[in-house]
């Protein structure tokens, strides 16, 4: 059986696992960032629209992800940073697709 490496934090609804996220916060027992409540609270969405938008989460867990912001607020806002820069994204988390030199996917 492997063991999965878990972070424990002041902040009993956040976890962090190497394996999960890439070890950002999230939610104990999801893959829910604890950025994505933060970035949605910024861009104005009240604890009850997102409640109404991720109904898997719980009043208790909302608060809890914008506690710990508060708590570790510069860390959050640079994790933020990073996934709003594409060129940085790109470096993290390399596409696991190649483009053939002058070719180009097709969408339909």
């Amino acid at each position: 059986m492997s063991r999965v490496s878990t972070t424990k934090t002041d902040h009993p609804y956040i976890e962090r696992k190497k394996s999960v996220c890439g070890g950002r916060p999230v939610i104990r027992g999801t893959r829910f960032p604890v950025s994505s409540i933060v970035w949605n609270h910024k861009l104005g969405y009240a604890i009850e629209e997102m409640l109404r938008e991720f109904p898997q989460l719980t009043p208790a867990q909302v608060y809890a992800a914008l506690s710990y912001y508060y708590d570790h607020q510069r860390d959050i806002e640079e994790e933020i940073r990073q996934a709003h820069d594409l060129e940085s994204w790109i470096k993290k988390y390399p596409p696991t697709l190649k483009v053939k030199h002058g070719h180009r996917a097709v969408l339909s």
